[in-house]
């Protein structure tokens, strides 16, 4: 069964960057047996919400808010998703999971934590 870890969030300044990791291991799945994944977010308050995903043949898809500042890449050797992000606002301040798109419930892992502030 897939299990999904995410990496690299850190507090960060406005219009810094950003490359999370998202590590998956399982001993029937894996990233390349899921047709599409993505990257959410969630932040207080707020509904969790899709930014970008990518699938098994490489084509990607990105909210218009992140859209030329976030980019998203698979690893199918390294059994990893990541997601590039560059020119961070405060807006962007979430959780960041990754996922299937549709997301798999029980695939959900602890998320990665963003802060972009002064």
């Amino acid at each position: 069964q897939v299990q999904l870890v995410e990496s690299g969030g850190d507090l960060v300044q406005p219009g810094g960057s950003l490359r999370l990791s998202c590590a998956a291991s399982g001993s029937i799945f894996s990233i390349a047996d899921i047709a599409v994944m993505g990257w959410y977010r969630k932040a207080p308050g707020k509904q969790r919400e899709l930014v970008a995903g990518i699938t098994s043949d490489g084509s990607t898809n990105y909210a218009d808010s992140v859209k030329g500042r976030f980019t998203i890449s698979r690893d199918d050797d390294k059994n990893t998703v990541y997601l590039q992000m560059n020119s961070l606002k405060p807006e962007d301040t979430a959780v960041y999971y990754c996922n299937g798109v549709p997301d798999f419930e029980d695939y959900w892992g602890q998320g990665t934590q963003v802060t972009v502030s002064s």
